[in-house]
């Protein structure tokens, strides 16, 4: 394809295609949902607390969205035709703004629109754990925001962001791809480069980080093992670093950082892993009986016990060690979460069981067992010989 013809005449350009869009996104913006999809040859759906719903009876056609594509992009179009995906921000109307993310696929070019707050959270505003903000008070070290997309990862570090800039007095660097949340300087100095806009990539911009006297920088995503190196060294060097890994726990985190790297050189990152890292968020979201959703968390804070299961390569301990530090240094697992939630009467009994790590150890302590005194009633029950739970050895533990 030649490049004259992946140039756009925006004269040329009606606009018809986007008026229709704007007409979708304004209806998704008034039914509180958080992404519009758009795919050639097929009829336009939304995502609604969490659930796919269909917001058009007809099919939008492969014209239409190769026109649609070029209103957006204009001059960026040739970008999309040449690396077939191009993440932007659209920007709505004064209060609300989209990443949008426009790819080939089968049928023509996608879109999908995700609603980005014009309004920065704050960490009481959505009833986060106080260990979110013990993590904002940090000088140095890597906290790590994980879990699957749509998981409220961006929301989360804007919050964490938003606590730093209106408490403290720092210079933070913040690289993303693309800026969802936009801060304003207040008692800090935020500079925020867009990949792509304002760097060509974030190892590239990281490394320029160190030379821009930061306090505090913010990585939008640990994509690769250069990013990752980079990061662990900022971290060790006397930085802050926030950063996001699409990880399901704080297990899996540690395991996909290390496995990263070349067999010769994990044992030199589980050691420098193990040295910065001050805590991992692991984010799910849960829908809530009143239809809306809310972030279960768990919560890894880096330990003695912590570090010396990192440095002995026994990650499988680390949800037991996360669970027992819970009193102590505020740490939680998901289950312990979940569980809470639930108690306080947020989400049903199903919907508790569906996002728990262990849906049958999680119906335990619904049923006011706990995974541990649960076995001690299982060689209780055999007093009788029959292997069966009595019902007075229950009440008892209840």
């Amino acid at each position: 394809m030649s490049e004259n013809r992946n140039e756009v005449d925006v004269s040329q350009l009606t606009f018809e295609q986007i008026k229709k869009i704007r007409a979708y996104l304004k209806k998704l913006i008034e039914n509180g949902g958080s992404d519009l999809h758009v795919k050639s040859n097929g009829v336009i759906r939304a995502r609604i607390n969490g659930t796919i719903v269909p917001f058009s009876g007809s099919i939008f056609s492969y014209d239409d969205a190769m026109t649609l594509s070029k209103e957006i992009l204009r001059g960026r179009y040739a970008e999309l035709v040449e690396n077939k995906e191009i993440d932007l921000v659209y920007q709505f109307d004064e209060r609300n703004r989209f990443r949008v993310n426009i790819f080939f696929q089968t049928d023509g070019p996608s879109f999908v629109f995700r609603v980005i707050p014009m309004t920065i959270p704050t960490i009481d505003e959505m009833n986060y754990p106080e260990m979110i903000r013990t993590f904002t008070k940090e000088t140095r070290g890597l906290v790590l925001v994980t879990g699957t997309t749509g998981s409220g990862k961006s929301t989360t570090l804007a919050a964490m962001i938003h606590e730093i800039n209106t408490t403290q007095k720092k210079h933070i660097i913040t690289i993303e791809d693309p800026i969802e949340f936009v801060h304003k300087d207040r008692g800090c100095i935020i500079n925020q480069r867009s990949v792509g806009q304002d760097t060509l990539s974030f190892d590239r911009a990281l490394r320029a980080a160190l030379r821009e006297d930061p306090d505090i920088i913010l990585v939008g995503e640990m994509r690769d093992r250069e990013t990752i190196e980079l990061a662990l060294h900022a971290a060790d060097t006397g930085h802050l670093v926030f950063s996001t890994l699409h990880t399901l726990d704080a297990k899996e985190t540690i395991n996909r950082i290390i496995a990263i790297f070349p067999n010769d050189e994990q044992n030199r990152v589980r050691l420098s892993l193990a040295g910065v890292l001050k805590g991992v968020i692991s984010q799910r979201l849960i829908p809530t009986k009143d239809d809306k959703r809310i972030a279960a968390m768990e919560i890894l804070v880096k330990t003695p016990t912590i570090e010396k299961l990192i440095l002995e390569n026994r990650d499988y301990e680390i949800k037991e060690a996360i669970e027992k530090g819970r009193e102590h240094y505020k740490s939680q697992s998901f289950d312990q979460h979940i569980l809470d939630i639930y108690n306080a009467g947020i989400i049903t009994k199903e919907r508790a069981k569906d996002y728990a790590t262990s849906a049958s150890d999680l119906e335990l302590k619904m049923s006011g067992l706990n995974s541990g005194n649960a076995a001690d009633v299982l060689k209780k029950a055999d007093k009788n010989g029959n292997g069966k739970i009595m019902d007075e050895d229950i009440f008892d533990l209840k």
